[in-house]
């Protein structure tokens, strides 16, 4: 059985063969206005590179809208075809099925991040009305669509690699207790996760734009362990049951989505600052608040369960 003969692949890659035709069409025109943009002429082919401007803006948008939202169907898919992968019981059986998984699932979560900052930085530069940032945009969007033509040559050796007859590890091989990162116990997995996401609130509440960078990557870093190895425990209500996707599982009343999307937009407005600073030369501070405010609520859903099983339990895991 081929992996491409199932039908949620088959739409995935068709749509992102799509969205790479249309950024490869845009690309066309971006290479135009990187060549000969100057805002201080008048003449026809700045107006016609100003038109073109617009189109590009819109073609651009909307593919990274859809990006965005194939990501989650993405992980959908990963979840059907642990229904089609033997040996494996949700995504994590999925993803290790082989070597490309792990590092594609990575790549998929950067190139969002690096989307996202791009759209922040158009959202400036159209509001400067003089389109100051109009080539270090284009420049940063040719960074982007570098990443999106070797994230789909990714898929491909990854969907082809997924073994249809071979038995695959799931979470409960794949995450066990031992396996704590640092020699870590849980205790102090979950105490270091309270310290680091303090961290992350301070600084984003003084605006220290380096700092909080460094500090939203570790906190990045520290939660996904954390989710795995102790706030998962709790939400599965067994104390070997370690996994970071089986939480997106409808059994789970698809608490993971909100856990990981809190999660990201948290460490995304934490550290898009330092990395738009880095590539405009412009302070954009506001973002710090959201950062604060994602990062809570996902620090709050977290400690929530691991709350509500201490008071009916009156112990923990």
């Amino acid at each position: 059985m081929n992996i491409f003969l199932l039908n949620d692949i088959i739409v995935f890659v068709f749509i992102e063969v799509i969205l790479v035709i249309l950024m490869l069409i845009s690309e066309y025109s971006v290479i135009k206005i990187l060549k000969n943009w100057n805002f201080s002429i008048t003449t026809s082919l700045q107006y016609s590179l100003e038109k073109r401007n617009y189109l590009v803006n819109t073609i651009i948008n909307f593919t990274i809208i859809c990006k965005i939202i194939l990501f989650f169907f993405f992980v959908k898919s990963l979840s059907e075809l642990s229904n089609v992968v033997p040996g494996a019981m949700c995504i994590a059986g999925v993803i290790g099925a082989n070597d490309y998984g792990e590092a594609l699932l990575l790549l998929k979560i950067f190139i969002v991040f690096m989307l996202g900052i791009w759209l922040i930085i158009n959202r400036v530069d159209i509001k400067s009305k003089k389109f100051i940032y109009i080539k270090s945009k284009y420049f940063f969007f040719n960074f982007i669509l570098f990443l999106i033509l070797f994230e789909i040559f990714f898929e491909v050796l990854y969907f082809v690699n997924v073994p249809l007859k071979v038995p695959v590890f799931c979470c409960s091989t794949l995450f066990k207790a031992d396996a704590l990162p640092f020699g870590l116990t849980q205790s102090n997995l979950a105490i270091t996760f309270y310290i680091i996401f303090s961290f992350t609130l301070i600084f984003s509440y003084l605006k220290k734009i380096v700092l909080s960078f460094l500090f939203n990557i570790l906190f990045l870093f520290i939660s996904y362990f954390s989710v795995t190895y102790f706030f998962s425990i709790y939400i599965y209500i067994l104390p070997n049951h370690q996994c970071p996707f089986c939480i997106l599982q409808k059994e789970y009343f698809y608490v993971g989505y909100f856990i990981w999307i809190s999660l990201f937009l948290g460490v995304f407005f934490g550290i898009s600052s330092y990395i738009i600073e880095s590539l405009i030369n412009k302070k954009i501070t506001n973002l710090f608040k959201y950062s604060i405010l994602f990062n809570t609520i996902f620090a709050l859903i977290c400690t929530y369960f691991v709350v509500i099983y201490y008071i009916k339990n009156g112990v923990f895991l």
